[in-house]
């Protein structure tokens, strides 16, 4: 297995949007530490699995972050389940899980499975309706992050802002308060000086729009936080 305590970047991939082989190629040879499979709409098994097995050509970690239980497939090296701290319906924090759990407990490797403490922070956001979100105060934000690291021990806490860019003081806040759970920061990193903002605070940024919007800066962000 992979050691995730040394990433620092991720792309993450969608599979109900198109990408030519031409850029994958250039994306998952590009020096980040893992792709991340996942979106919000249309993900269906057919377009998982056709990713995946695009991606599979080459050697980086490739990982599915579950959305839907019908989208789940053997294949990839982990699988990050969301559990939205922000949503104000119990199924998007447990119940979700707990069917999934019911259905493939008995052929689940555990060893492969990560939680993630979601934080959706853009109102506007699709996913941020889907939940059933809340938007959190900056004290309420900071409150999650303890949770989920002293109450939840959960490995990683996700700051997403969902297509916008983020506020790099409230990173840097949450920041403050974690030790072991690893922060992530995803949301509107379209070239390196953003990509470098974050990354002197959030563990790991994941880098996703900027791939189908502008590809040539979405790459030069590998660059710039590997070089921190």
């Amino acid at each position: 297995m992979y050691n995730m305590a040394e990433w620092r970047h991720v792309f993450k991939l969608d599979p109900a949007k198109e990408i030519d082989d031409e850029l994958l190629e250039k994306i998952c040879e590009s020096g980040t530490d893992a792709i991340i499979v996942g979106g919000t709409d249309n993900v269906t098994l057919d377009g998982v699995l056709q990713l995946l097995s695009r991606i599979r050509r080459y050697t980086v970690p490739c990982i599915l972050e579950i959305s839907t239980i019908d989208s789940v497939t053997p294949g990839f090296d982990y699988y990050f389940v969301p559990m939205v701290l922000n949503s104000q319906e119990k199924k998007w924090m447990m119940d979700a899980q707990h069917e999934a759990v019911v259905e493939y407990g008995d052929i689940i490797d555990w060893d492969q499975m990560r939680a993630e403490g979601y934080c959706i922070m853009n109102k506007d956001a699709k996913v941020y309706e889907h939940a059933g979100c809340k938007l959190p105060t900056t004290e309420e934000t900071i409150a999650y992050a303890r949770m989920a690291e002293h109450l939840f021990h959960l490995p990683f806490f996700y700051l997403e802002y969902s297509g916008v860019y983020g506020d790099p003081k409230i990173v840097e806040a949450v920041k403050r308060e974690l030790k072991q759970t690893k922060l992530i920061y995803g949301g509107g990193i379209t070239h390196k000086e953003q990509a470098e903002e974050m990354s002197a605070f959030a563990d790991i940024i994941v880098v996703g729009n900027a791939v189908y919007e502008n590809s040539k800066e979405a790459l030069k962000t590998v660059g710039a936080v590997k070089a921190l």
